[in-house]
C-alpha cells in the first residue's frame, strides 16, 4: 500500500511553467507504475502521463511535447514538469500509483490533488 501527496500547484500565467511533485509514502516504490491525471470542472479525469520504474514513459496527445514526467526511485518521488501552459490546462492534478501486477485492472492509489490555474 502507498500514500501519495502532491504539491507544487498554483496560479500561473499562460505560457508559464510549473513543476508538480508527488511524494510516495510506503514501501517498494519500484513496484508501482506512476501516473499523473487531471480533472477540470465538469469533465472526466484525464490520464496525462505514465512512467514505469525503469523510466519508460507515455503521454497523452494533449500534453506531449509540453509536459515531462519523471521519477526518483531512491527518493520515492514522481514529478510533472509542465511548460507552455494555457488556460485549458486549468484543473486539479492527481498523482496515481498502481502495482505493476495490477496495472490495467485496478485504479490503484490516489493523492488528494493539487490545483493548477492558468490565467490568460
Amino acid at each position: 500500500q502507498v500514500e501519495l501527496m502532491e504539491s507544487g500547484g498554483g496560479l500561473v500565467q499562460a505560457g508559464g511553467s510549473l513543476r508538480l511533485s508527488c511524494a510516495a509514502l510506503g514501501s517498494s516504490f519500484s513496484n508501482y507504475v506512476m501516473a499523473w491525471y487531471r480533472q477540470a470542472p465538469g469533465k472526466q479525469r484525464e490520464l496525462l502521463a505514465t512512467i514505469t520504474s525503469g523510466g519508460s514513459t507515455n503521454y497523452a496527445d494533449s500534453v506531449k511535447g509540453r509536459f515531462t514526467i519523471s521519477r526518483d526511485n531512491g527518493k520515492y518521488m514522481v514529478y510533472l514538469q509542465m511548460n507552455s501552459l494555457n488556460p485549458a490546462d486549468t484543473a486539479v492534478y492527481y498523482c496515481n500509483a498502481v502495482e505493476i501486477w495490477n496495472y490495467g485492472t485496478t485504479d490503484g492509489y490516489w493523492g488528494q490533488g493539487t490545483q493548477v490555474t492558468v490565467s490568460s
